[in-house]
């Protein structure tokens, strides 16, 4: 059976809660975190492991993909996302588990059903060229998908799982949404950490906790800012919504960050992290309405029975959003409003050579 989404109502979303499937996700979660806990972004774990090295090939591969749908040149300038990304995604469908098949002989051809929908779904939506934290979260399923087949050792490749792995993810991310001007997911707008990501900042945080000097408040040093952009995801992340978000301080266009920075001790705000991610991402019906539950992802007893909404994956647009019951978010992953990029309102200000009065 392929993997389906099952999570419709306020209900079904108790019975996640309640569930060990919830529990041992996000626990994999907390164990990659801890296993990045003081290091910097080169501190990876040696020797790296057959899987890790093979996995980061996969994703070398679906980084060439990228240049293969170069984006036109448009007569009239939209802040919107870029019509080329749907060339990038139908690209991926269709090679996807020739990929991991190819890399990975061992799995059989159910496990490969299983982890293909993850590996698909990871990179946005094709019909809204939107990205956000739901997105990211399918990532850490297939991820999940290959720690429960045996693939990936959490005792030997836990911090190149992030290191290597989710660096390199990330790296195709902010390519993907640079090039295409992909929008945010759902309406959240300021209200998130920054306009698609979550991980990054949960594990950038744990790779500071330890830290004797740098303080949650010097995210404020521009300084400083540049020179540990390419030491600590935390500060990576800074450097690019800085990038991005030109005509505001970070106080104005990404509150929550700013009232973050507030916190004293970097390990307080890891464990913040991983609680508002549990309370914000893993527990809320607009973004969990889309999450797959699968073979090695149980779906909890009792929840809604598939095909009552949405769709299951088959490659396809995705019109789930116009269905009858659909929940609409005011904060996370979903239709909503449209939302402009950022990333494409300092580029067309670039072209242009005037200031834009927001972001």
């Amino acid at each position: 059976m392929l993997p389906e989404k099952r999570l419709l109502t306020e209900d079904d979303m108790k019975l996640w809660e309640a569930s060990s499937t919830k529990k041992e996700l996000l626990d994999f979660i907390s164990t990659l975190a801890e296993a990045v806990k003081g290091c910097e972004n080169s501190q990876i774990s040696e020797p790296i492991s057959p899987a890790i090295n093979t996995l980061e090939q996969i994703l070398v591969s679906i980084d060439k993909i990228i240049d293969k749908h170069p984006v036109l040149e448009d007569k009239e300038i939209s802040r919107f996302g870029k019509k080329e990304f749907r060339g990038f995604y139908d690209e991926i469908n269709e090679v996807s588990e020739k990929l991991i098949h190819e890399n990975f002989p061992s799995l059989t051809h159910e496990q490969l059903e299983q982890l293909t929908i993850y590996l698909d779904e990871s990179w946005g939506n094709k019909q809204r060229i939107d990205y956000g934290s739901g997105h990211e979260l399918n990532f850490m399923c297939f991820l999940f998908g290959l720690y429960k087949y045996d693939v990936l050792k959490l005792d030997i490749d836990a911090r190149n799982m992030v290191l290597i792995i989710f660096i390199k993810y990330l790296d195709i991310m902010r390519s993907l949404e640079t090039k295409y001007w992909l929008e945010p997911a759902g309406s959240h707008g300021v209200w998130g950490l920054d306009d698609y990501h979550f991980l990054p900042f949960l594990f950038g945080a744990y790779q500071l906790a330890t830290h004797k000097h740098l303080k949650p408040l010097s995210i404020h040093n521009e300084e400083l800012v540049e020179m540990f952009a390419k030491k600590y995801l935390y500060f990576g992340c800074i450097a690019f919504i800085n990038s991005v978000k030109t005509t505001a301080s970070l106080r104005w266009h990404s509150p929550m960050l700013d009232d973050i920075s507030g916190v004293k001790r970097w390990s307080k705000v890891a464990e913040g992290m991983v609680k508002m991610y549990n309370a914000e991402v893993l527990s809320k019906l607009p973004i969990m309405q889309h999450f797959y539950f699968s073979e090695f992802l149980k779906c909890p007893e009792g929840v809604s029975p598939p095909g009552e909404k949405g769709h299951i994956h088959d490659g396809k647009e995705d019109d789930e959003c116009l269905a009858e019951g659909h929940t609409h978010s005011t904060w996370g992953d979903c239709c909503g409003i449209k939302l402009p990029s950022a990333i494409a309102a300092t580029e067309i200000n670039k072209k242009k050579h005037r200031p834009l009065p927001f972001d």
